[in-house]
């Protein structure tokens, strides 16, 4: 079996490096392009099943990946991104003048057990992953395709690979980025990770 893991496009928020949690933001134009591209980009592969974020910028891109499948996209709460709490819609200059001893934390290598302001911890994300997590790694038949945010699944492939949560920031999940992973008795390996070849010939000025 082989799971792909699924990064949204491009936000208002994202473009702009500002802090992007839980806030439904929809995609941009050039967001919209990334979803058509990552959806041609698995539509030869063998899906059966395709899990999403319910944030819209994420479910649009599970829809068109769906839909080149014929099917349908099933919402999972579990997948939803970290809620980043009082740091939502700041600037990182704003972040670092009002939480700079947060931000000292957060950097430390403990700081995936430490709660963004009013929001949650790379820790809390781990936990509400983990019963998802098994039974991603049961073996069954097709594909299944994940899309959800930075932080989810960066929280996830430490998760599906055996690995502490704190190794979360070794890994770099681009916006509309593909990974792959493959499952085989209950243990799962790399394929690639952070693919955006299918994005090269985008025209997103």
């Amino acid at each position: 079996m082989t799971i792909f893991l699924v990064r949204h496009g491009e936000t208002a928020f994202n473009r702009d490096g500002i802090g992007l949690g839980r806030q439904d933001l929809a995609l941009t134009p050039a967001g919209q392009l990334q979803a058509a591209a990552v959806a041609a980009r698995l539509a030869g592969n063998n899906v059966s099943r395709v899990l999403s974020s319910p944030l819209r910028r994420a479910a649009d891109v599970a829809a068109g990946i769906a839909e080149s499948h014929g099917l349908s996209v099933e919402l999972s709460s579990a997948l939803i991104e970290l809620d980043i709490g009082e740091t939502e819609g700041l600037e990182l200059a704003e972040m670092r003048r009002r939480f700079p001893d947060f931000l000292s934390l957060w950097a430390s290598p403990g700081g995936w057990r430490e709660r963004m302001p009013g929001g949650e911890s790379i820790e809390d994300v781990a936990l509400r992953l983990a019963p998802l997590a098994e039974i991603l790694r049961e073996d069954s038949l097709g594909g299944i395709v994940v899309v959800s945010h930075n932080f989810v699944l960066r929280t996830l492939l430490c998760s599906l690979l055996g690995l502490d949560t704190g190794a979360w920031r070794s890994f770099q999940v681009d916006l509309a980025s593909v990974t792959g992973l493959t499952v085989r008795n209950g243990r799962a390996g790399v394929q690639f990770v952070n693919d955006r070849c299918h994005l090269s010939n985008l025209n997103l000025a």
